[in-house]
């Protein structure tokens, strides 16, 4: 019997609910057919809300707190087993297309990064470079989010080829010339956008997979809808910001919650006692001041067209993966490759009073968009409830494939659910964040119904009634109604971290 295909395609920072089939305010029409086709299973959650602790739980099927990269800013070490040299053993092709983010921006003697300065913008490295690189036998990198700074790699490469030799006018300083002031409108043209090279590549490589006749693991790897808010033009015009659902601030929704939920509505918020360092936006700072173009802090109109944007940079990206499924068609190896929709993590746009990322685990920023098709194995026009984490990616692959799980991932196999012959494989998810060593350092367990969120060294906490209040507006840590509860889903939580202690040796003897 022939080996499966499997191609994983990815967004970054996609909301859960913006697939058009299931919200008609925005257009997504090769997801929708995707949708069609498979089973779009509605809980499905990330390890961490942030990029590189996400990717590298995807490739190693364990948790951020088993293969080390914590937080942004680490690195997954090479030591690690990751899922490609799994399927290498087994005589697939394994590739990696797009954005990676498995190591910092900055790089250090102990620690070295190839995604780092000056090596990622040094082109003729990467003229030469194409692995292998974290089980993948084949990679064609870059790392930035829109007009980033940091261009380079494999696309830059490919922007020279095609002849757009001034690439760096549409890319931020130092390596570039576009001006910061620039928003919304990207002005680079959509055939030299990022979409159209990660389309591309991926389809090269599935048809010269397909031509050396190898079955393959494929990652197609997608950097929108992460802010930037930057589209090429129509893309940018797609959507009447006055037409459109806008998230805002429940008055009073924070009284109940941990201390650092209302400071994020301050126009100057004092987060020392969390020794926040203010990097980025990733701790505790995502909230309604985000910083745009040069502006210090979002207008009312800039609240409406960010998602207008958000929403086109989705529609754009759909456009692209459309011509990844064609070219399956093309190929006539559609019926036999398991493609997962899914992305790294969820996203704020005004929820909450938030914007963009942080430790705040709402549904908006852990629960993700995640569709499967595999026709005539999973069942198609299906919505499921079956909780799907993304450390379940690795070993679900390799099951489908026939190929033995390594002991040491951590995540559950996912497959008879994705068949839809088990009703679920796992009765909950955890999502980890950590920002600072000890100080920013959350753990949350959500089951069919319930969530519960702790910190370290802290007595606060939240707790949420998904059922009943599914917009998380009433937080029941302190009501004493709910103390048994409480205790409960604390029990509960701590048996799910000692069921997801890493197991890497099994046990041949008794002694």
């Amino acid at each position: 019997m022939k080996k499966p295909n499997i191609l994983l395609i990815t967004s970054d920072q996609q909301h859960w609910n913006t697939l058009g089939y299931f919200n008609n305010e925005l257009s997504t029409p090769n997801l929708d057919r995707l949708i069609r086709s498979g089973t779009t299973f509605t809980r499905a959650y990330c390890p961490n809300p942030t990029c590189t602790p996400s990717r590298a739980s995807i490739i190693t099927g364990q948790y951020p707190s088993q293969h080390g990269a914590w937080t942004l800013g680490t690195k997954l070490m090479e030591d690690r087993h990751c899922v490609g040299e799994d399927f290498n053993a087994a005589g697939y092709k394994t590739a990696l297309v797009g954005k990676a983010h498995f190591q910092p921006l900055t790089s250090t003697e102990q620690y070295p990064s190839v995604e780092a300065y000056p090596v990622l913008q040094d082109l003729e490295k990467w003229k030469h470079f194409h692995g292998p690189f974290y089980g993948f036998e084949h990679v064609e990198l870059t790392r930035n989010h829109t007009n980033e700074a940091h261009v380079g790699q494999h696309y830059t490469l490919w922007l020279e080829e095609r002849g757009c030799m001034n690439w760096r006018d549409y890319f931020l300083p130092p390596t570039g010339n576009m001006d910061p002031a620039i928003t919304y409108k990207w002005p680079i043209p959509e055939e030299y956008h990022y979409n159209t090279w990660i389309a591309e590549r991926t389809n090269a490589l599935m048809e010269q997979y397909n031509e050396e006749d190898k079955p393959f693991f494929l990652w197609s790897s997608f950097f929108d809808p992460h802010p930037e808010y930057l589209v090429p033009e129509p893309w940018d015009t797609m959507y009447d910001p006055d037409s459109l659902t806008i998230p805002s601030l429940v008055p009073g929704e924070h009284d109940k919650n941990p201390p650092h939920f209302g400071l994020t509505q301050e126009d100057d918020p004092d987060f020392s006692p969390w020794a926040e360092t203010g990097k980025g936006i990733h701790g505790y700072r995502s909230h309604h001041y985000y910083e745009y173009g040069e502006r210090k802090k979002l207008t009312d109109y800039d609240k409406k067209k960010l998602v207008a944007v958000y929403y086109g940079m989705i529609s754009l990206m759909d456009k692209y993966i459309g011509k990844i499924l064609d070219k399956l068609d093309e190929l006539g190896i559609a019926d036999n490759t398991i493609i997962v929709f899914t992305t790294d993590h969820g996203h704020f746009f005004g929820q909450h009073g938030l914007q963009a990322k942080g430790g705040f685990h709402y549904e908006d920023l852990i629960r993700l968009p995640f569709i499967v098709s595999y026709p005539g194995h999973v069942p198609a026009g299906v919505t499921s409830e079956a909780i799907q984490s993304l450390v379940d990616l690795s070993p679900t692959f390799l099951s489908l494939s026939g190929i033995p799980i390594p002991h040491a991932m951590t995540g559950v196999d996912q497959s008879q659910v994705w068949k839809g012959s088990a009703s679920s494989a796992r009765d909950h998810a955890i999502c980890e964040f950590r920002h600072e060593p000890t100080t920013i350092h959350q753990k949350t367990y959500v089951d069919q119904r319930y969530k519960i969120t702790v910190y370290y060294n802290q007595t606060y906490g939240e707790i949420f009634d998904l059922k009943d209040d599914p917009n998380e507006l009433n937080n029941l840590w302190d009501d004493p109604e709910y103390s048994a509860l409480k205790i409960e889903l604390l029990l509960k939580y701590i048996w799910a971290e000692l069921g997801k202690e890493s197991m890497p040796m099994p046990r041949i003897w008794g002694a």
